[in-house]
């Protein structure tokens, strides 16, 4: 039976080279709780990777990533600036909030998904006085919730900005795998030479069957976290299993070439798209999701044909996500049946 899946890259299997490592990994016994060579060997690659001594953790999923990581930057009296349609915004249930003991998250603008400069300054000079949340860390989501991707200046000028303002600079790096991908720059790059200083690695995204890495370029916001990780319910006692797919990732550059073919599954369905009568793209397809205005009438005759969408995420519109397991063949078969179905 042909594929219909494109909700999410979540959906898709384990990628081969994840599950090797794991298969590799299920022998013999090892110390727990992340004290085995896996998880020294996957730390070390993504040092490696990332080109610094970097502290590195693993915890299940993103939301805890995410959460806990923008935890270690602030107290509860603080604020985090983000952009509206973030993913810590709109999808992990207030964990930021939850997990920092009531940091508040600021909103702020920004065109194709991206924080605008000017509006992130605008936000943290907003008010200054006792009785509002002071700003202390701004996190952006690279790629974005739309499919876009932060361009190398663009991180260096918020890493900049960050640096003038005093406040620390997380990156939700869900897809992080699939802007490297679109831009072709080093990871050390796009994370800490352009001033961030904790990056949510995302591995589910990825391929891996379970498992994101929070990457610390500054050791100093490291400090406890492994607490953090522990009391949080995110110390897995089995740590080997969470470290050992970074490791078959990580080698011969396994990551970047799924991410690639993802986002070449994505361009070639945006580009069909951007094609037909009555169909739009609503922004521009970079990573490895397309965002695009249908008929109503269409969407409803995809989804009765078993075709798997969202419709809610980011600004609306249909999403289509491709994985490391899309095909050209799933891809033009959707193709087929937005056209069958355009009125």
């Amino acid at each position: 039976m042909l594929h219909t899946e494109f909700a999410s890259d979540n959906t898709s299997g384990i990628c081969p080279e994840a599950l090797n490592s794991i298969i590799e990994a299920n022998s013999g016994v090892m110390a727990s709780y992340g004290n085995d060579d896996w998880t020294r060997r996957a730390c070390d690659a993504i040092r490696d990777l990332f080109e610094t001594d970097a502290d590195v953790f693993f915890v299940f999923n993103g939301t805890a990533a995410n959460s806990l990581a923008l935890a270690s930057l602030c107290q509860s009296y603080h604020s985090i600036v983000c952009h509206k349609l973030s993913h810590v915004e709109t999808d992990e249930c207030g964990g930021p909030e939850f997990f920092s003991n009531g940091t508040k998250l600021l909103l702020a603008d920004g065109a194709d998904g991206k924080l605008d400069l000017a509006d992130v300054a605008r936000v943290v000079a907003a008010r200054t006085d006792i009785h509002y949340p002071k700003p202390r860390a701004v996190t952006i989501t690279q790629s974005t919730e739309v499919g876009t991707v932060y361009s190398l200046a663009e991180v260096q000028a918020l890493g900049a900005a960050c640096r003038d303002m005093d406040l620390s600079f997380h990156m939700d790096g869900a897809r992080f795998a699939n802007a490297v991908a679109h831009l072709q720059v080093s990871p050390a790059d796009l994370t800490w030479r352009a001033g961030v200083d904790v990056l949510s690695f995302g591995g589910t995204k990825m391929g891996m069957p379970v498992g994101e890495a929070v990457v610390f370029f500054n050791h100093d916001l490291a400090q406890d976290f492994a607490y953090r990780c522990k009391q949080a319910g995110q110390l897995a006692s089995k740590m080997r299993f969470l470290a050992a797919p970074w490791v078959g990732m990580l080698q011969n550059n396994a990551w970047q070439i799924r991410a690639a073919h993802a986002n070449a599954m994505a361009s070639r369905l945006g580009a069909a798209l951007s094609a037909m009568p009555g169909v739009a793209l609503m922004f521009p397809v970079q990573a490895n999701a397309v965002f695009a205005t249908l008929p109503e009438t269409t969407a409803a005759t995809l989804k009765a044909r078993g075709w798997s969408f969202y419709s809610f995420i980011g600004a609306g519109g249909a999403r289509f996500v491709c994985s490391w397991a899309t095909t050209a063949e799933q891809v033009d078969a959707l193709v087929a049946d937005i056209r069958q179905a355009l009125p």
